[in-house]
């Protein structure tokens, strides 16, 4: 038997029985449209923990006290459209969230309306009934009508005056109970809006590999691990559905409060006191409401982690609450995301209250790992203490479809001010999820929460609130050889950098909006390719590119992959195109503590002329969670500008580069998990290649078996360069 949840108990707001006949419309009481402003509390055990011998208890509704609906009531014949500093005071006043009073202002105001327009109904019924009497009487004369001259039946002639008349009328008729309908419609049913199709997805030509080196059938085009696509067929939530998303809000924001809070017996560590982990079962007893039990096929991930970032609170509350700047900062987590509807910007000016319906799009940087797609509510509240809260929850119960394969408990952060500038910040993240279709050899990594828990969030938080600290330093040395001190070129120069990184990693993964060919019948490593047109954006080179990338598994610690990959005196090892030149670098620019977090410039001194003012921008940057090395060739003239403080948005970028990854939480006698670099790793190498620079052009057999080659070989000298070295 499935458990009711909060979704189903608010299907009573703004709706009418379809059965109603349109003459009781106007017998809803007042009193009972208010009381069910509130939320039901559901107790009862959810799933197979109910007990069959005993009975269901019977909803119990929350509902909004007399005192609390007087006191709006009277507020709403002054003024039926506060702004927010009076729903605030309010709301203090009567001890409800602001939004709760915004939503009872909102439904009161649709009640009025809906009563103005129930008295119009009733008169216009009346003027029909006049009319269809008056209908009856005008048929009734003709059938009895007879010639004024011979005294038989009228002729249709003679009475052509008449019969246009009765057209008339009828036609009249047909308009004034078609208004009616569309009126009554509208307290009837819940129509969903449309929202438009996300533009992201590009067509992409089909690759004919049935020749050559390949096999007879050497790939499979389409969406890598299928299902619909939930950021590019999404519905706006109805006003109906509005009041349920500000009450299930409310309620994910007081759980993720005791999620960050509580200890055992809700949280257990282990035995080593490393990581700590969620009891399901004091979980349902703790929060016995949530979104539902957990549908069959899905598996919890739960996991919750704390560490001091260098950023205000309010700079982090805004990066969370605007999805370009969330987007940005988090770009090897959040392939895509878009805020679908604002409900609540907030009050007094800042992101108290804010409430917005968004889509996001989450991944791992390989195409061998399916992304997670999720619909859900934001809200971000301020609370008494000084302490600031984001808190997500799915809505995928307001969105009929086929059953979903993740959603999200409620997960988010809490946000506490420290002193010069720093914040505490304590992450929560509690999803169910199908992982059924992650490859093998990145399943450890996914069940260690190292892909998508909690401490992949806060590690890639801390290395960017230092690397957006480092962009806004004045202080830097001049004594190094290279080190960029003019503010204006650093500026330049880590904003291209910035976008050279959210291009690769949104590039490399296995999002829905990709369409990956493999290449098999090698006896290698699968590589995968997929191309694009590049037409008329600045920030690209144009015509056809070619993405290809390949994951695999060495046996050599991260940190000794990461070190290898991004240090310059060993590039000729690994890099092709570089033709064993060597390779100097130019400018450097830190960006955190760890010497590995840093942007350079190469220079590849190559034997061969047309390459020997060739650069190379390069970012390096690496946290407990994972490491990349980003690079991409640029043009020279473009660089000088950059440096002076130049525009970056106008130099044209093909990044290609390297994700290095921990195979899993690596244990050691004790049973802790050690830091990134005491096992294996899984690698990603992804290039990006212009193949022919006219956007019209065909893609041929031959790019793809060069593309194919190349991957393959620096795969082969990147094994056994590390492979020596780890020796």
């Amino acid at each position: 038997m499935f458990q009711p949840n909060m979704f189903d108990s608010h299907h009573h707001l703004l709706d009418v029985p379809h059965k109603t006949p349109e003459s009781e419309m106007g017998k809803i009481r007042d009193e009972e449209f208010e009381s069910k402003s509130g939320t039901e509390n559901m107790d009862a055990p959810s799933g197979d923990d109910q007990d069959p011998n005993q009975r269901p208890k019977k909803k119990r509704y929350h509902r909004h006290t007399q005192h609390q609906i007087q006191e709006m009531e009277a507020f709403f014949k002054e003024c039926p459209h506060p702004d927010d500093k009076q729903r605030k005071e309010l709301s203090r006043e009567l001890g409800l969230e602001p939004l709760q009073v915004k939503f009872w202002f909102q439904n009161k105001r649709t009640q009025m309306k809906a009563q103005h327009e129930r008295h119009e109904n009733s008169n216009l019924r009346a003027d029909n009934e006049k009319l269809r009497a008056e209908n009856i009487r005008y048929k009734e004369a003709l059938s009895n009508a007879t010639c004024p001259h011979c005294g038989g039946p009228a002729s249709i002639g003679e009475m052509s005056f008449d019969e246009q008349h009765l057209r008339i009328e009828n036609a009249r008729l047909r308009d004034e109970i078609d208004r009616i309908s569309g009126i009554a419609a509208k307290y009837v049913g819940k129509p969903m809006v449309s929202y438009p199709h996300l533009s992201t997805h590009t067509s992409s030509r089909s690759l004919d590999l049935g020749v050559g080196n390949f096999g007879a059938q050497s790939g499979i085009v389409g969406d890598m691990y299928g299902g619909g696509d939930l950021l590019r067929s999404v519905s706006l939530p109805t006003e109906a559905d509005k009041p349920m998303i500000v009450e299930l809000a409310v309620a994910a924001m007081e759980e993720l409060i005791r999620m960050a809070q509580a200890g055992e017996p809700l949280w257990i560590p282990t035995s080593d006191n490393s990581t700590e982990i969620l009891s399901e079962d004091e979980y349902l007893r703790t929060f016995p409401r949530g979104i539902g039990p957990k549908p069959l096929g899905l598996k919890s991930e739960a996991s919750r982690e704390t560490a001091v970032v260098i950023m205000n609170h309010i700079s982090l509350v805004e990066i969370l609450m605007d999805v370009n700047q969330w987007s940005s900062v988090f770009s090897g987590i959040v392939s895509r995301a878009m805020t679908l509807e604002v409900l609540s910007t907030g009050v007094a000016g800042n992101y108290n209250g804010a409430l917005q319906v968004m889509t996001a799009e989450f991944q791992v940087p390989s195409p061998l790992v399916p992304t997670r797609e999720n619909y859900f509510v934001r809200y971000c509240k301020h609370h008494p203490d000084g302490t600031w809260a984001v808190v997500d929850v799915s809505l995928d119960n307001l969105r009929p479809g086929p059953i979903t394969r993740n959603r999200r408990r409620p997960s988010g952060c809490l946000i506490q001010e420290l002193p010069n500038g720093y914040s505490k910040v304590i992450w929560v993240e509690h999803v169910e999820v199908d992982d059924r279709a992650v490859h093998n050899i990145y399943r450890p990594l996914v069940n260690s929460g190292l892909a998508f828990g909690a401490k992949r969030w806060v590690a890639t938080l801390d290395r960017q609130c230092e690397r957006l600290a480092s962009a806004m330093a004045s202080n830097i040395p001049a004594g190094d050889v290279g080190v960029i001190t003019s503010p204006e070129g650093r500026k330049s120069m880590l904003k291209l950098a910035e976008r050279m990184v959210m291009s690769f990693c949104a590039g490399v993964g296995a999002s829905t909006t990709h369409t990956w060919t493999t290449l098999s019948g090698s006896g290698a490593d699968d590589v995968r390719v997929m191309t694009r047109k590049s037409m008329d954006d600045p920030g690209r080179p144009p015509g056809i590119v070619l993405s290809a990338a390949t994951s695999f598994w060495i046996p050599v610690p991260p940190k000794r992959v990461f070190d290898f990959l991004r240090a310059e005196n060993s590039r000729s090892e690994w890099d092709i195109l570089s033709n064993g030149g060597l390779v100097q670098e130019m400018a450097h620019i830190a960006n955190g503590r760890d010497p590995g977090n840093c942007v350079s410039l190469l220079r590849v001194n190559s034997a061969n002329s047309s390459q020997s003012n060739m650069l190379i921008l390069q970012e390096s940057c690496t946290d407990p969670t994972g490491s990349y090395v980003i690079y991409a060739p640029v043009d020279i003239v473009a660089m000088n500008v950059v440096l002076s403080g130049g525009d970056p948005d106008y130099v044209a970028l093909l990044p290609s580069g390297f994700a290095i990854l921990p195979d899993g939480a690596v244990l050691h006698g004790g049973g802790g998990i050690l830091d990134v670099g005491s096992g294996g790793s899984l690698l990603t190498v992804a290039f990006q290649i212009l193949v022919d620079s006219a956007p019209t052009a065909k893609l041929s057999l031959g790019s793809v078996a060069t593309v194919n080659s190349l991957i393959k070989c620096t795969v082969e000298r990147i094994k056994a360069a590390v492979s020596c070295e780890n020796t």
